[in-house]
């Protein structure tokens, strides 16, 4: 099970710097702000983002209106990987979280969605 999450305009994903990186790996990578991460980062999601919805919080919501709360639980997990992305660690999830951060920076106005 995993969250496809990005960020759009009108239906269209922001353009992002080319990258590899989420639970689905793209050949050559991708230039959209389009992301698929596991589950298994949920419990992290929940303790930072909001207790209720993890990381469903995003869905629907500007950027902008994300990036305090994408700060403080990047802060608070840290972006230390761990070798294997499948494991619940702290730095993976924060990692994960630093991606969508620095998306929010570049596209203050799009929106988060599902793909």
């Amino acid at each position: 099970m995993s969250f496809d999450l990005g960020l759009y305009y009108d239906n269209e994903p922001a353009p992002v710097p080319r990258h590899t990186e989420g639970g689905v790996y793209a050949v050559g990578g991708i230039t959209t702000a389009e992301l698929t991460i596991t589950y298994n980062y949920s419990h992290h999601f929940a303790t930072h983002l909001d207790t209720e919805q993890g990381i469903d919080w995003l869905y629907g919501k500007l950027a902008i209106e994300t990036i305090e709360r994408l700060e403080a639980a990047v802060l608070a997990l840290g972006t230390e990987r761990d070798s294997n992305y499948w494991n619940s660690t702290p730095g993976n999830a924060g990692y994960t979280l630093s991606i969508l951060l620095a998306w929010a920076r570049l596209h203050p106005t799009a929106v988060w969605n599902g793909y």
